[in-house]
């Protein structure tokens, strides 16, 4: 039986980027401590695929393909699932290139889908919460490349930035309603996402991570769903426009 504190019986939850990675792993657990979870992401095939492992698992889940730049398809998602009381917004996507190299159609991709596609799904989940009178929990995704400049990470480091101030000032006008608002900032975690490079570059990449942890080692999308787990429950009520960041003590920010 859950920790009281922890269980999310009788609650509804929606998750973006459910697919693969951190968003999997959120919606695996969130249904496992009693959720109602609605999965929704644009990979057809991984949505199937995280639906059928919460179901395997004796979970309750629904599916909505959507991609988070479409508004409309973002809003009919959280009117299907009903009187909301828990929103992850993880959908994401990588960026690489300098500064000198980037591109207005990279950054405009980037904030469109990790800023703007928070932001959208944030508002969307919040005004439904406010209109049904019911407090809840939302909880976004940043990073830890917002705490350190890292070459290469313009878009993305810009992107999360703004999805911190966007955290913080939402918790502050929401917080009347009885809903919080925290976000997540994963250090490096073995996903497809940070996976996406030869095996040969990812060795090297996860070797240096490795070394800057004091844990020496790298995450899993479990560490952050556990974050997410926490940040959902009445574990958490006290706390609202906070960042978390399991990073495995990379970064130690004041």
């Amino acid at each position: 039986m859950p920790i009281p504190a922890y269980d999310l019986t009788g609650r509804t939850a929606l998750v973006t980027g459910a697919a693969s990675g951190i968003g999997r792993a959120t919606a695996l657990l969130l249904a496992e401590a009693g959720a109602a979870v609605h999965c929704a992401d644009r990979d057809e095939r991984g949505l199937a695929e995280t639906a059928a492992l919460i179901s395997k698992a004796g979970g309750t889940c629904a599916g909505h393909l959507l991609d988070v730049t479409d508004r409309t398809a973002i809003r009919a998602a959280v009117e299907a699932a009903g009187p909301l009381d828990i929103t992850a917004a993880i959908a994401g996507v990588m960026h690489t290139s300098s500064v000198l190299e980037t591109t207005d159609e990279d950054l405009d991709r980037v904030m469109d889908i990790n800023f703007k596609g928070v932001l959208r799904t944030c508002q969307e989940a919040a005004l439904a919460m406010i209109s049904a009178g019911r407090p809840g929990s939302i909880v976004t995704m940043a990073s830890g490349a917002v705490d350190a400049a890292q070459s290469g990470l313009l878009c993305y480091s810009a992107a999360k930035a703004a999805v911190v101030q966007l955290t913080k000032t939402l918790a502050t006008e929401t917080g009347p309603h009885g809903i919080r608002v925290n976000a997540v900032a994963p250090g490096w975690i073995r996903t497809p996402m940070t996976g996406r490079h030869s095996p040969e570059v990812q060795e090297q990449t996860e070797a240096v991570m490795v070394r800057m942890s004091p844990l020496r080692r790298v995450g899993e999308p479990e560490d952050i769903a556990q974050a997410v787990l926490y940040l959902a429950s009445d574990a958490s009520s006290f706390m609202t426009g906070q960042i978390l960041r399991p990073n495995g003590g990379v970064s130690m920010p004041w």
